[in-house]
């Protein structure tokens, strides 16, 4: 299983449906698809991962009127 942590948003959607595909097309062995299957799911919680924290960068940006505040916020890795 490919490491997934140091892959940004964008290649791990992309890596996502490369796997969803294959997976469909039910070509794999058990043991094949056994490791797609957990390198999906993997991927599929870094996405929600990163898509959380651009979530709430964006609630720092807007207040609760929606309206644009300037507020600083934790890069990633800090709290």
């Amino acid at each position: 299983m490919a490491e997934t942590k140091d892959i940004n948003f964008e290649s791990a959607v992309e890596k996502l449906e490369v796997i969803v595909n294959k997976l469909e097309q039910g070509d794999a062995t058990l043991e094949e698809a056994l490791m797609d299957f957990q390198e999906g799911v993997a991927l599929l919680q870094l996405c929600s991962k990163r898509l959380n924290q651009a979530e709430e960068k964006m609630k720092v940006l807007l207040d609760e009127n929606g309206e644009i505040r300037l507020a600083a916020f934790a890069e990633d890795g800090e709290e």
